[in-house]
């Protein structure tokens, strides 16, 4: 705490008491300065730092440096020591600062007066009131250019993510080069056997052509040829542009397919079921197609009675139409390209899948004429998409073949009979199986019906319809608790 000087105005200054003063507002100057540079060093250095306030500020070291600082100013001040005479004035200046200090004339000073004012000016500040709170920081991780192996995981999903973008536009570049060259391979036939190729369901159709369903599915419609309402060529392509499918290709491996769905007309085809299919394909459709699963699900070998390859498997409703539209030519054709036919399939009572039992429909689905045939798409093997659409062009040709044969075939009387008292037996067996359901919801119709009658009857304010309706349902429920019994003639 600095000291209080009393200097007597009466007095006359002397030239030491003068460079005394010059000293003392010199080291003012030089304090005020210092604090308004500290000040904006401080401001500057909270700006940068948010923790600044808590910081811990090592008080000894200021006020050290501030008194080092004012001991040199006041040597600047100070005359130096060249002459004799100059060191007794030094002298007598020296006593008579001790003197003014021994005789203590601040002894009078009120310590109410002055703000603190203390006795004992050489006791030194408490420096531990003017110390923050200490800061404990976090230990941030090192920087992303010295710490790599931090950020593993990271860049394994980058380079994934990375790895399938690439792989989506690769994958859907080649099928959409697989589509556009099968489409410019059969355009023109399929101009020579329809009058409208590529129709998309407009009233105008501006660019007829391949219709993309998604990235890997393409379809193609033709109509306006006499035997058929319209044909529908689906290119089903592996899903080159999905990753995962890729890798899972690896593990159960499949082909590019092309299916072609020919829509018959009901007086262009009679009522037969019949199915040429590879086993393991033959397999999965009597499990899953409806029609098959009905009235042909066995397996008979077609090996001794048609020459064809030992993988294939008939199943036929009516030997009669296998015996007829498989002849020579389409024989012939299936055992020059096997492995890219994967199955032919005629039915009048095609509906698609089979219906789970949760799904099952309370009355009898609807059925089309349609002629399906699945065909593989040789791309294996080193073959380019040109060699590949070759090989497929017999069996695009073979579609148009047998529409004419299937509508130019007609059963005997003997067989027609039997189709038809296949299809009867069917919708018995159906409506039986559906009967306990129809009857639950017939009875659930007529509680319906009775509940929306008591609740109409309640609303009215009339107690004798009330009476006459609780009478009316007492004798109901009497006679439905009845035992039921039958008149006997004797």
């Amino acid at each position: 705490m600095a000291r209080l000087i009393w200097v007597n105005p009466t007095r006359k200054m002397s030239p030491v008491d003068r460079s005394h003063w010059l000293t003392i507002f010199a080291l003012t100057l030089l304090f005020v300065s210092y604090n308004i540079a500290n000040a904006g060093i401080n401001h500057l250095d909270i700006e940068d730092n948010e923790f600044a306030e808590f910081e811990d500020f090592d008080v000894e070291d200021v006020v050290a440096g501030v008194a080092s600082e004012q001991k040199n100013v006041v040597h600047e001040h100070e005359d130096p020591p060249s002459h004799e005479p100059d060191k007794e004035v030094e002298a007598a200046d020296e006593d008579e600062a001790t003197v003014e200090t021994e005789d203590n004339e601040f002894e009078h000073v009120d310590e109410d007066e002055y703000e603190g004012y203390e006795k004992d000016s050489t006791s030194k500040p408490d420096l531990k009131l003017n110390e923050g709170p200490k800061i404990t920081f976090a230990q941030l991780p090192a920087h992303l250019r010295s710490n790599w192996e931090s950020y593993y995981l990271e860049l394994m999903i980058l380079a994934g993510l990375v790895l399938y973008f690439f792989n989506f536009f690769l994958g859907r570049s080649k099928n959409q080069r697989i589509a556009e060259t099968w489409y410019s391979a059969f355009k023109g036939p399929l101009l020579e056997k329809f009058a409208l190729v590529g129709d998309d369901g407009k009233l105008e159709n501006s660019q007829p052509g391949l219709m993309k369903e998604s990235e890997n599915v393409y379809l193609l419609w033709c109509s306006g040829r006499t035997g058929c309402e319209a044909v529908l060529f689906e290119l089903r392509l592996l899903k080159r542009q999905d990753l995962v499918a890729m890798v899972m290709n690896l593990f159960r491996p499949q082909q590019d397919q092309v299916h072609v769905k020919v829509f018959m007309n009901d007086s262009d085809m009679d009522s037969f079921v019949m199915c040429l299919a590879a086993k393991k394909t033959a397999t999965r459709l009597i499990r899953e197609m409806a029609d098959i699963s009905v009235y042909c699900p066995e397996k008979k070998s077609a090996v001794e009675k048609f020459g064809l390859p030992t993988n294939f498997v008939l199943m036929s409703e009516i030997g009669e139409a296998s015996t007829t539209l498989l002849d020579a030519r389409v024989c012939s054709l299936i055992n020059n390209i096997p492995e890219v036919i994967e199955s032919i399939h005629f039915s009048d009572q095609y509906s698609g899948p089979k219906q789970t039992e949760d799904t099952a429909p309370s009355k009898m689905p609807e059925v089309k004429k349609m002629l399906i045939f699945n065909f593989n798409l040789p791309l294996k093997n080193g073959k380019s998409i040109v060699e590949a659409v070759e090989i497929i062009r017999p069996a695009i040709m073979l579609t148009f073949y047998c529409i004419d044969r299937v509508k130019r075939f007609r059963l005997s009387k003997e067989f027609k009979s039997k189709a038809e008292k296949n299809r009867q037996k069917v919708e018995e067996a159906f409506l039986k199986s559906t009967h306990a359901a129809r009857a639950e919801a017939a009875a659930a119709r007529r509680e319906e019906k009775r509940r929306l009658e008591k609740e109409k009857i309640l609303q009215d304010d009339d107690p004798e319809k009330q009476r006459k309706w609780e009478e009316k349902e007492n004798k109901r429920l009497a006679k439905k608790r009845m035992p039921k019994m039958k008149a006997i003639k004797v």
